[in-house]
């Protein structure tokens, strides 16, 4: 099927480009959330006529995202959990966690912001979480994990 992205989706392209893709991706996640819409002739030339409003907007995204990075440069997250002898924690922590916990520390994240590809966290220490807050930024967050006495 092909589409015209109206937003920069990651591995598939920027504002502007047309592309193919499986129906099924375009129909049920491209085209309902916005991303992209149907490469008819018709939809061409809207695109091109208010190409320049998505650019900005997308530039805008861009810079407010860059904007948010900066304050997360020198921020730490300490966590209070309990802890067994080893340090081993009795549950763990997830990305809920570490959004809820980042929102009461002043800094506001989505859960669906924090990325954490080895899992949840099991053991006491420090963790670095990636923060994905625009498909061109991610940043690092030292997560320290402390048992709960």
């Amino acid at each position: 099927m092909d589409i015209i992205l109206l937003q920069k989706v990651a591995n598939l392209g920027q504002i502007g480009d047309r592309v193919k893709v499986k129906s099924g991706y375009a129909r049920n996640f491209l085209v309902p959330t916005g991303r992209a819409t149907m490469a008819t002739a018709a939809n061409i030339a809207k695109f091109e006529a208010q190409r320049h409003v998505l650019e900005a907007k997308a530039g805008q995204e861009l810079a407010a995202a860059q904007a948010r990075a900066v304050r997360f440069e020198n921020f730490k997250l300490e966590l209070k959990a309990k802890a067994g002898a080893e340090g081993k924690l009795f549950g763990s922590i997830g990305t809920a966690d570490i959004a809820e916990a980042a929102v009461k520390a002043g800094q506001p994240i989505s859960r669906s912001e924090v990325r954490m590809p080895t899992g949840p966290i099991r053991v006491t220490g420090e963790h670095p979480v990636q923060l994905h807050l625009h498909t061109d930024v991610d940043v690092t967050l030292l997560v320290t994990i402390i048992a709960e006495e």
